[in-house]
Parts: structure tokens; C-alpha cells; sequence
């Protein structure tokens, strides 16, 4: 290749230009190539934001199920624990009512106080 066809090549790919006195300038763009380019950027722009609000909302519906199936957990585990916590007292209630064992006729041999004036050493 020559140096002129490097020129054209190079000229075609950038949109600045070198003038004799060494200053860019930019290079005209045809009116028709400026419209068939926003023509065909709108739809683009546009589906690319009817995509980017479908994508959103689906984000959006996935979290709000997932902050739904940990909350239900949470109330699970919560009730579940609850429960267990109320039961022993239950338990223990039902197991003293039914070693409960009546004595009639006790009677008091003696009586003693007890009077401790030492304590003990650990």
C-alpha cells in the first residue's frame, strides 16, 4: 500500500480531520446518515428500556418471594421455639399432678431447731 491509500483509509475511520495549517476539524456527516442513525437508535434505545424495566421488575419479584420464604421461616422457627419453650412448664405441671401423693394421717414426732454458727468452707 501507498502512502495515499493509508491516507484514504485513515481519514474514513476517523471522524477529524488535519488541515494544512495543522488544526482538526470535523468531518461533515451527511444529514441523511445523521437521521438514518437516530432512526435506527430509538427503537434500539427503547426496547433496550422496555428490557431493562421487564429485568427490574422480574428482580424485584424474586426478592420480594425470597424476603416472603425467610420471613415465613423466621415466624417458624420462632413459633417453633416458643412452643418448646412453654412445654417443660407444661410437662412439669402435669408430671407433679400426678405424683402427687396425699398422706392423712402424719403426725409430728419432734421438733428440733437447728442453729448454725459455723460456715462451711468451699
Amino acid at each position: 500500500m501507498n502512502d495515499e491509500e493509508r491516507k484514504i483509509i485513515i481519514s474514513k475511520v476517523s471522524e477529524y480531520r488535519q488541515n494544512e495549517s495543522g488544526e482538526f476539524h470535523r468531518v461533515p456527516v451527511s444529514p441523511v446518515n445523521r437521521w438514518i442513525t437516530i432512526a435506527i437508535l430509538i427503537p434500539v434505545v427503547a426496547l433496550m428500556a422496555v428490557l431493562g424495566v421487564f429485568f427490574f421488575a422480574a428482580f424485584l419479584a424474586l426478592l420480594a418471594v425470597a424476603v416472603v420464604v425467610v420471613g415465613i421461616r423466621f415466624w417458624w422457627l420462632r413459633r417453633k421455639f416458643e412452643n418448646a419453650m412453654q412445654q417443660p412448664e407444661d410437662i412439669n405441671r402435669q408430671a407433679e399432678a400426678s405424683q402427687t401423693v396425699i398422706i392423712e394421717d402424719a403426725q409430728i414426732i419432734e421438733e428440733t431447731e437447728v442453729h448454725r454458727t459455723e460456715q462451711k468452707k468451699h
